[in-house]
């Protein structure tokens, strides 16, 4: 098989494996909270600490290991966080817990800036966007399969049980990677290079709209669950379903804009934005009523996942020669949206507001549709056009195609270019 197809779906695994590390913490904060004696609120600063080593410790190591060959360090990174796992399966206490976690995070950022480039790297340019939209599907999956297992695992085997299953599963993929990835030489650019590569006006529009983005979709899906049992009325039965039924969407919702990114990216991400920000807006009508609420949850997962690969397809669009930087930035700012986002909608939950949430979300969606233009101008600029030969060049160079081996013929061209 061709390593185009091979090596996407072996990062697509990996990233499967990250991103379920991410999220399963979540569903299984009252047994840490028990087990540790500690409370419930101080247990979530687990997931704090894993955020906060994503969104500081990612540029960090991406600008420490710019220079090294891309094969050993994508191994590199997943056995470290591989070890990050395997501390939080022993941690005997809290505090080597927290330290776990922060191990493991520490991979994070970095080796999905890793897999996006690599990707980028082994596909045609024409299936860029298609590409990362496949490697990203892992997290999709992760949603839909990785964390909802997880947390049946720690229910029944207790928490310790899925984070040794992680490590065991990071391990597995690195060997993975070893047979399948091809070896890619370190980036010839240099530490200067790529922060100015992150400096430059698009590419910070870019990572602007990501943030404000994912700040959108994550003030209404952080509390997603709440709201379909409380202003529903859905059974938690239902709402398991239903959040199957998001991660279903969201998987084909990156697929497709990921080919759709690769055709046009400007009509992608306002597509995306525009779409996200009508559903948002209806949301909180559609939730009082459970046929109307299916639609609106499937069309929200739908559109939550498209913006992915259409930003990190942007992002890669504008960084030019020196991404890696800007890649390992755009992957925090989703990180940092969706932190924002969760406080937003947390401020709003505590006012009464959890029917709400869903026109503050697309507020905050049309802000990042008004941001992408200036990332993408409606009308591209038109290359300026080559300078206009003269009349008397243009001639000589006519006799020459003429007449291509006369040897005096390109001493014309010579004299008369010269003139």
């Amino acid at each position: 098989m061709r390593k185009s197809i091979v090596v996407p779906a072996a990062l697509m695994v990996s990233v499967f494996v990250v991103g379920t590390s991410e999220y399963l913490i979540a569903g299984l904060l009252p047994q840490v909270a028990a087990d540790l004696g500690v409370s419930v609120s101080t247990a979530g600063h687990t997931v704090t600490a894993y955020a906060l080593g994503v969104v500081i410790g990612g540029p960090l190591v991406t600008i420490a290991t710019v220079r090294l060959p891309r094969k050993g360090l994508a191994l590199g990174l997943l056995l470290l966080f591989a070890a990050g796992n395997a501390i939080c399966a022993t941690a005997g206490s809290y505090e080597l817990l927290i330290a776990g976690r922060v191990v493991a995070s520490l991979s994070h950022a970095a080796f999905l800036t890793l897999a996006l480039m690599v990707t980028a790297g082994v596909v045609s340019k024409e299936r860029v966007g298609t590409a990362i939209a496949v490697v990203g599907s892992g997290f999709a999956a992760a949603t839909l399969l990785g964390v909802p297992v997880g947390v049946l695992l720690g229910d029944s085997a207790g928490w310790r049980a899925p984070f040794a299953v992680l490590a065991v599963l990071a391990l597995a993929v690195t060997v993975l990677l070893a047979v399948v990835m091809p070896e890619q030489d370190a980036p010839a650019t240099g530490v200067r290079a790529e922060l100015g590569t992150v400096v430059r006006p698009r590419v910070l529009i870019v990572i602007a709209t990501t943030a404000v983005g994912l700040a959108a979709t994550s003030t209404v899906f952080t509390y997603l669950a709440p709201t379909l049992t409380q202003i529903t009325g859905f059974t938690p039965a239902g709402v398991s379903t239903l959040l199957l039924l998001y991660g279903a969407g969201s998987l084909v919702g990156g697929l497709v804009a990921g080919r759709l990114a690769d055709r046009s990216p400007g009509v992608a991400v306002r597509g995306t934005f525009g779409g996200l920000a009508a559903v948002l807006a209806i949301f909180p009508f559609a939730v009082t009523w459970q046929p109307a609420a299916v639609p609106a949850v499937l069309g929200f997962g739908l559109l939550t996942s498209a913006t992915t690969p259409v930003l990190q397809s942007l992002v890669l669009r504008h960084a030019g020669s020196a991404p890696t930087l800007a890649v390992s930035v755009n992957v925090c700012a989703f990180n940092i949206g969706i932190a924002a986002g969760s406080a937003l909608g947390g401020g709003l939950v505590a006012a009464d507001g959890l029917r709400w949430l869903g026109f503050a979300a697309a507020a905050l969606s049309l802000a990042a549709l008004a941001i992408s233009y200036a990332a993408i101008p409606r009308r591209p600029v038109e290359p300026a056009l080559a300078p206009r030969a003269p009349k008397r060049t243009a001639r000589i160079r006519a006799a020459a195609t003429a007449a291509p081996d006369s040897a005096a013929t390109t001493s014309m061209i010579d004299r008369g270019a010269a003139k």
